[in-house]
């Protein structure tokens, strides 16, 4: 992913109040795993996408391009 997808990810989890571990918990991954999604290090699957975007509610093209 590019880096407007982990900004957008940090920010919306941000605007939520939630914890990087609290959204890794609600996704059924580590923390850690969590993280390196916010910095760019890996890619969530297209699952993972998904739920992201039921969590935050928001569509996924807004979650990967920003509004």
């Amino acid at each position: 992913m590019d880096k407007k997808f982990c900004q957008n990810l940090k920010t919306i989890r941000r605007s939520y109040g939630f914890t990087q571990k609290q959204v890794a918990g609600e996704l059924g991954v580590v923390e850690s795993c969590y993280a390196n999604w916010e910095q760019g290090r890996t890619e969530p699957n297209i699952e993972m996408l998904r739920k992201l975007g039921e969590i935050f509610q928001v569509s996924l093209d807004e979650l990967i391009n920003g509004d």
